[in-house]
């Protein structure tokens, strides 16, 4: 390490004094607590990844957590089995038969994602939960198997406690208007384009 010498370190110290001031003034000044609308989308990759932390740190805080999963349903998912581990607290509801490439059946489809749905107003409709996750509702409503307005209004009517996370690529403006929380995730290099295949413990 290079040498700091008195007159740097008490530069620094002042500085980091004065930002700690304005960061403790910042947040002494939000007093609202709130259920969140929160929405992961983006063509990057890691946005159902992020909604399952939130769902770890959630279970840490002996919560309940719901899943509901519109699109994926082909492939087996790791985090369900580690999720489940903690019995009652979860409960994970795989609902799609997979992308629409893969049905190739538009009506299969929009009765796949109505079914997700109505589960999904099921849970949101149990006082018991604490976060919710809609995982890859935003790619249901991009190919209109549900209805946009219907699903944003019931969203945004949810209970005051009640944080639910929405991922997928392509969130429509309505929903991301509705919604607390918005991250884009933006692809910068994708492994994929390098011919690396999906991996245990990465992709599933």
């Amino acid at each position: 390490m290079s040498n700091i010498d008195d007159t740097e370190a008490e530069r620094h110290r002042s500085k980091m004094a004065k930002r700690k001031a304005v960061q403790d003034a910042e947040v002494a000044d939000k007093k609202i607590e709130k259920g969140l609308l929160i929405v992961h989308t983006g063509t990057g990759k890691g946005k159902s990844t992020a909604a399952f932390g939130l769902a770890l740190r959630m279970l840490g805080r002996s919560k309940r957590v719901g899943v509901v999963q519109f699109i994926k349903g082909a492939w087996h998912s790791a985090e369900r089995d580690a999720l489940e581990k903690f019995g009652d607290q979860v409960s994970w509801h795989t609902m799609g038969e997979g992308f629409t490439w893969d049905t190739q059946d538009l009506k299969r489809d929009v009765a796949a994602a109505e079914r997700a749905w109505a589960k999904a107003r099921e849970l949101m409709a149990d006082p018991s939960f604490a976060l919710i996750i809609l995982d890859e509702l935003n790619i249901a409503l991009r190919y209109d198997y549900l209805n946009l307005a219907s699903v944003v209004a019931e969203l945004s009517a949810r209970r005051n406690d009640l944080h639910i996370v929405v991922t997928g690529r392509n969130a429509k403006p309505e929903l991301v208007a509705a919604a607390d929380l918005v991250t884009d995730m933006s692809l910068v290099k994708h492994h994929f384009a390098a011919g690396v295949k999906a991996q245990p413990g990465i992709e599933f």
